[in-house]
């Protein structure tokens, strides 16, 4: 799968993760989810830096600038991951915090997939297809699932950025 397609199907993955923490009222549910939410964007973004990010970068002086603004917006979004563990579900500010989060994430989205994937597309498709497997080898690792090995068969270490 190219790169790409990947990081796309994750993006799509982390939405549908925020559309369902903020149309649930059930704090169990709300923490289950915010903890896969945290879990899946901190494991996103680290493949992004450590993989994906520097063959953009190679695409020019465009690339560069895309990476800088890309990494800030990834450090303004683990700001406020840091801060979703000891945020009570039941708490009124939940679902503030959880849609300014959605929204940092989503005009993260639509840059990346408008802007960035484009550029990438200069790579050609077997460089994708490889970075694709980096990436999803990375993010399997990263994230203690083995190939095969479905989703929740075991528990997860968090990862450390």
């Amino acid at each position: 799968m190219k790169a790409t397609d990947l990081l796309q199907e994750q993006h799509q993955e982390v939405t549908e993760l925020f559309e369902n923490v903020l149309d649930t009222e059930d704090a169990e549910e709300r923490q289950t989810l915010m903890d896969e939410i945290v879990e899946k964007l901190q494991v996103h973004s680290q493949i992004e830096e450590e993989i994906f990010y520097p063959a953009i970068r190679e695409e020019g002086e465009n690339g560069e600038k895309m990476i800088l603004e890309a990494l800030e917006e990834h450090h303004v979004v683990d700001l406020v991951l840091g801060e979703l563990p000891s945020l009570d579900p039941e708490d009124e500010r939940f679902e503030a915090k959880m849609t300014v989060l959605c929204e940092l994430v989503n005009h993260h989205v639509e840059e990346e997939e408008k802007e960035m994937f484009k550029l990438a597309r200069k790579l050609g498709t077997d460089v994708l297809e490889r970075l694709g497997e980096r990436l999803e080898a990375r993010f399997n690792e990263l994230s203690g699932e083995e190939e095969g090995e479905e989703e929740g068969d075991e528990e997860r270490p968090r990862p450390h950025r």
